[in-house]
């Protein structure tokens, strides 16, 4: 499962305040949004559904392995 949850640091605590379907005590990995992308909002939106419809993908056993991505390449 691929999704994102927007926090802001408040007093030096995470503050997500988001409704969730996440089992109580989910644990859950955290990274920081680097804010340099120079995407705005609507941009970020396509592409967090790009990534989860690719993520779905490979799920589903609809991914190509490196090896023959590279392999298409090197026929280039």
């Amino acid at each position: 499962m691929m999704s994102a949850i927007r926090a802001r640091v408040r007093n030096g605590r995470l503050i997500v305040d988001e409704p969730t379907s996440l089992p109580e005590g989910t644990e859950l990995d955290l990274v920081i949004d680097d804010a340099d992308d120079d995407l705005d909002e609507v941009q970020r939106t396509a592409l967090d559904a790009a990534i989860s419809r690719a993520w779905a993908s490979v799920q589903a056993g609809e991914g190509r392995t490196t090896a023959d991505v590279l392999a298409d390449l090197a026929k280039r």
